[in-house]
């Protein structure tokens, strides 16, 4: 039996998640990161993805959307800009906000804010992977 420990998801308006689990995986800066118990500690900046959480009786996904992780022994800590569940996600308004970034990508235009459009297709890509 693995060994469990506390995690923490903080988005501005809510704590998201409070809880244990035996494993925790989410996306940094440098790549995707699995967690557990023990870890050496560190901080870094957590990138648009999905979180998994491996509790003993199963998993739970969320969709993040930046923010920081703070990984201790005993604790990880995500401060999320957003977080949802599943059940919080409109598919269809996903699906819309994708092709609108496409779009503007695509056309190019002088004052397009190229980074603002990435991240904008960059979270609709991650909710909509989250419902598959």
């Amino acid at each position: 039996m693995a060994e469990i420990f506390q995690v923490e998801i903080i988005t501005p308006d809510r704590v998201f998640y409070s809880g244990s689990a035996n494993m925790l995986e989410f996306n940094t800066e440098s790549g995707e990161i699995g967690v557990y118990a023990r870890h050496i500690p560190v901080t870094t900046v957590l990138r648009p993805g999905i979180v998994t959480i491996h509790e003993e009786g199963g998993e739970k996904k969320a969709a993040v959307h930046g923010g920081f992780a703070e990984i201790l022994g005993d604790r990880v800590t995500l401060l999320a800009e957003q977080a949802e569940w599943p059940d919080e996600i409109d598919k269809e308004r996903a699906e819309q906000a994708k092709e609108r970034a496409e779009k503007r990508l695509k056309g190019k235009e002088e004052n397009l804010d190229v980074l603002r459009a990435e991240l904008s297709l960059k979270r609709a890509l991650t909710r909509i992977e989250l419902l598959k």
